[in-house]
């Protein structure tokens, strides 16, 4: 699944390395702890992230949902949560592409990732994601969802609305007083995973994004699409 152009094992997990390793385009796998992967990372700039239209209209398709955050270990996991993803997964990409047992795994251990965020449609949980928060950060990571329910039916713009809330709760979480009594938002950016291939397109749609070249972090999307 995963385009790499580098890989490591890290052992020092302070927030300031592992804030330095992303900036370098490194993210955390789920393959072990430490385990990191150097790729074409794409991130949120969050000073530069202001609503689109667009953002707006998918927010308001799915206004019926609301975030939770929870650390991990996750003490209420559930076999439904494991059968969820990996039906989730199988469904998108494929056969044994992620584990009901990697999943608890990841949720029930101390791995790479230090939250859960749970969506709730007001009548039931509609989907999950496995993130990395630092102060600095949030890697939006693993994210499942409901694809087909009976009792109600479920909205097209249910992903990226997940997405969504996501950067909107990095972009409000937090926020540090400066010498002068002003305030400014203690997240940088929030990290949205590789662009492999064209599948990738549908997370280009935000302000401020940026995407590492191997070297630098560049900010043309156009040129990022014709790579795609």
């Amino acid at each position: 699944m995963y385009l790499k152009w580098s890989e490591q094992t890290i052992t020092d997990f302070s927030e300031a390395h592992i804030n330095s390793l992303y900036n370098q385009g490194w993210l955390f796998t789920r393959e072990g702890k430490g385990k990191m992967y150097q790729t074409r990372s794409l991130r949120v700039d969050l000073s530069k992230f202001e609503l689109s239209s667009e953002n707006r209209r998918v927010l308001k398709k799915t206004d019926d949902i609301g975030l939770m955050t929870y650390d991990i270990p996750y003490k209420k996991y559930s076999w439904e949560i494991g059968k969820l993803g990996k039906e989730f997964y199988q469904t998108k990409f494929g056969e044994k592409t992620f584990s009901a047992n990697k999943i608890k795994e990841l949720l029930t251990e101390k791995h790479n990732f230090n939250k859960l965020f749970i969506y709730d449609n007001k009548q039931e949980v509609a989907g999950y994601c496995i993130c990395f928060e630092t102060d600095k950060i949030l890697h939006y990571s693993y994210p499942f969802y409901v694809l087909h329910h009976t009792s109600y039916v479920i909205s097209p713009n249910l992903g990226l609305g997940m997405m969504l809330r996501a950067i909107i709760y990095a972009k409000e979480a937090g926020h540090v007083k400066l010498p002068d009594g002003s305030h400014v938002a203690s997240k940088k950016y929030v990290y949205l995973g590789s662009a492999k291939d064209a599948k990738a397109k549908y997370k280009l749609q935000f302000a401020g994004l940026e995407w590492f070249d191997g070297t630098n972090w560049d900010r043309d999307i156009n040129k990022l699409k014709n790579i795609l």
